[in-house]
């Protein structure tokens, strides 16, 4: 036998592990290509009680219309007297504040110009665990950083600034840093499917979102009138799967609730009897799918009014009146 094997050229082929490494490449590199023009850098200057501007500030948004309008943190301008954002393209401008929602730290501002790319909003409620999710920012000053990652976990909840309890929040591993608040995370398609809000530290990989479903909800009403008034049942809870059985002996269009995760003292959840564990499913005969339904149902027009809420306990139907309150700064939804 010969010592050695000679083998004709043949096409280089990559190994299956690059061939996947490229296609996932390709599909951040798509998706921030698409989401980039429309993400700002977003400095602010803080007014003291006393003398001129002082300490400054600075996160991240995106435009979501192309006259201008731009979602960010409520904790990154809420308390600014001047505000400032700049294009992916350089362009600065002077941003007026249309309003923000410690509640859901969330907050809209407007810059004076037209034909702006505007971000392709999506839907948080199609996301799954494994997702790839790529997040856009400016941390630290550094416009632009991207850092990519998965979608660790959905409903997870965490206090805001005001103290209220938000739920429904995404958890990802897409790194994020101080000035990356405010910013788009958004799936392999440049689809915006959440606002990044917070990081835990010094735990690494632990950073969560708003969904955008809950984001488009509170722009709307923030650009009708430039704040938030809610009812408030004084409940925390999480989205969770209804048993198919139940959900059509209910006639519920969707197989999803609310499980509820704890009730506070001397609230309208407590006085009708709400209790840990039950599933909320129906307000008033509207069907309750998730906490987004249920923040969306509790509109102004509930305040003082009583109401059926309709729930599974033990996966039993139970109807309770409820009386929802205005929300108060501190407490859950």
């Amino acid at each position: 036998m010969p010592d050695s094997i000679s083998t004709p050229d043949l096409p280089f082929a990559a190994p299956p592990g690059e061939t996947l490494l490229d296609a996932y490449s390709q599909a951040v590199v798509s998706a921030v290509e698409g989401i980039s023009p429309s993400v700002v850098n977003i400095e602010v200057e803080m007014r003291p009680r006393r003398g001129p501007l002082g300490r400054g500030g600075s996160g991240s948004g995106f435009i979501f219309t192309p006259d201008g309008l731009i979602l960010t943190n409520s904790h990154v301008v809420s308390a600014a007297a001047r505000i400032e954002a700049t294009l992916a393209d350089g362009q600065r401008y002077r941003a007026d504040l249309v309003g923000d929602d410690p509640d859901t730290d969330l907050a809209v501002v407007r810059i004076y110009a037209s034909g702006l790319p505007a971000a392709q909003l999506g839907d948080s409620m199609a996301l799954k665990p494994g997702q790839i999710v790529i997040a856009i920012g400016s941390p630290f000053g550094f416009q632009t950083t991207v850092t990519a990652g998965v979608v660790s976990a959905l409903g997870r909840s965490m206090r805001s600034g005001s103290g209220r309890l938000m739920d429904d929040l995404i958890q990802t591993d897409a790194a994020l840093n101080p000035g990356n608040s405010g910013g788009p995370l958004v799936n392999a398609r440049g689809e915006v499917v959440g606002v990044n809000t917070a990081i835990i530290l010094p735990a690494q990989g632990l950073c969560f979102a708003i969904p955008i479903n809950t984001a488009k909800w509170v722009a709307g009403r923030l650009i009708q009138s430039g704040h938030i008034r809610r009812g408030f049942l004084g409940v925390g809870g999480q989205n969770v799967p209804v048993p198919r059985r139940a959900a059509r002996l209910e006639g519920l269009p969707e197989a999803r609730g609310v499980l509820v995760l704890g009730v506070e003292p001397d609230s309208p959840a407590q006085r009708a009897g709400l209790l840990e564990r039950d599933i909320i499913v129906a307000l008033d005969d509207h069907p309750v799918a998730g906490v987004d339904d249920l923040h969306r149902l509790l509109t102004e027009d509930r305040i003082g009014v009583r109401s059926r809420l309709k729930v599974l306990r033990e996966l039993e139907p139970r109807t309770l009146e409820i009386t929802p309150v205005e929300s108060r700064p501190a407490g859950r939804g």
